[in-house]
């Protein structure tokens, strides 16, 4: 097992490309299924999760090539099962469920199990999939589906949960007659899934609003398409530049998508410049807490609470980060405390004060956003800060070490 070693105290100076997307690759990949013919993405992250949903391609039926960033794709002899073992390493793995239902009329899927940072639940992917016709049981932990061609429906979400409506739109995209999704997430990765499935030849409206209207068709061609770039990444990127008190560019950065987090990052007193795919942050003065809370798109993001938490750490003052997706996401609390931060909880919120220096310790990190948060407090710390258990970070950010070390980081991966 792998651990980051950094030695803290320099501000970070260059330029970072800015990855392909984990969170929209993953269901495109998976909305590959969908399609008959060849698919071509660019822009593909190397990633754990990225191999883990290829294998799990593999075993459906799928011909899958990953070369440096490319991905070749074809749903030649498609099979309906998707076993525990894989999985139970990557919740997303069970969108392939609806588009297995789309294209085979039965599937069976492992249930997934839980998540360090909240239950997670996918009743209501099951519930719209229903409505659409599709029948379930479970049998020995797997969810085992059937139906006839899906059919249209208008389906209202109680709660605009992105997983379900990525799954619905995928299920939809060849079922029979319009599906009307309302209170649908909107997340940028939502969007990017829906374009390319139009490229494919789907009838897709509305993604990007709390309304998505898909007009099913009988079959999807292949297609090129390139990966948007990892908003998620690029944030965390951002946050870097504030903790190290350094300049950071990013290049292949989509700007549009983080106009929430750069409004925080802008009112702690971070200067953030630039527009279209390019971005610089630097740091003139000390940077102060603010309060915040996460909600969804267009709301502050959850994937950046713990980095953003870490940026409080070491700023002026007070600040209330109240988490308002799930319910579970403030285990990295306990290891920023060994690094010496002051942080309170109180159910779902988190009082910051910032402290003048945190100091270097060993800290193990709980998932990935919390790994992220981790690494960049190491990067502020005085002295040497070892963080393990970094498989949860080789799931989300491409070679953060070497990225982060091109800049003026001093971190090394070691082996435990």
């Amino acid at each position: 097992m792998d651990k980051l070693v950094i030695e803290g105290g320099v501000p970070l100076k260059g330029e970072i490309r800015v990855s392909g997307s984990k969170n929209a690759a993953l269901p495109i990949l998976l909305a590959s299924i969908l399609v008959d013919g060849e698919v071509r993405l660019t822009n593909v992250p190397n990633l754990r999760d990225i191999a883990t949903t290829l294998k799990l391609l593999e075993l459906l039926g799928c011909r899958a090539e990953y070369n440096d960033g490319d991905v070749l794709l074809h749903s030649c002899d498609l099979k309906p099962e998707a076993p525990y073992d894989l999985v139970r390493t990557m919740r997303a793995s069970v969108l392939c469920l609806g588009p297995l239902l789309a294209r085979l009329g039965r599937a069976r899927v492992a249930m997934p199990g839980g998540c360090a940072i909240g239950a997670r639940p996918v009743d209501l992917h099951l519930k719209g999939l229903e409505q659409m016709g599709a029948v379930f049981e479970l049998e020995s932990g797997d969810i085992i589906g059937n139906c006839d061609r899906l059919k249209g429906a208008h389906i209202h979400l109680d709660f605009p949960t992105v997983g379900g409506t990525e799954h619905l739109i995928m299920a939809a995209a060849l079922a029979e007659g319009e599906t009307v999704l309302e209170n649908a997430a909107r997340e940028p990765e939502i969007q990017d899934l829906a374009e390319f499935l139009n490229a494919c030849g789907a009838r897709i409206t509305g993604h990007g609003t709390s309304i998505v209207r898909i007009q099913g068709v009988e079959s999807l061609h292949g297609c090129s398409y390139a990966v948007m770039p990892d908003r998620i990444e690029a944030g965390t990127y951002l946050v870097a530049a504030g903790m190290t008190k350094g300049e950071l560019t990013l290049r292949d950065c989509p700007v549009d998508a983080l106009d929430s987090v750069i409004a925080k990052l802008r009112e702690m007193g971070m200067f953030i410049e630039g527009d279209r795919d390019l971005l610089t942050a630097t740091v003139d003065g000390p940077l102060h807490c603010v309060d915040l809370s996460t909600r969804p798109y267009p709301g502050f993001p959850t994937d950046m609470q713990a980095q953003i938490m870490a940026l409080m750490c070491v700023s002026r003052g007070a600040g209330v980060i109240t988490e308002g997706i799930f319910e579970n996401r403030f285990m990295h609390v306990q290891e920023l405390a060994r690094l010496g931060a002051h942080i309170t909880l109180s159910g779902q919120s988190a009082m910051v004060r910032g402290v003048d220096t945190l100091k270097g310790a060993t800290v193990m990190a709980s998932d990935l956003r919390a790994s992220a948060c981790l690494v960049l407090a190491g990067l502020a710390a005085a002295g040497r800060t070892d963080v393990r258990r970094i498989y949860h970070l080789d799931r989300g950010y491409e070679q953060m070490e070497v990225k982060l070390g091109a800049v003026g980081a001093r971190i090394r991966r070691e082996q435990e």
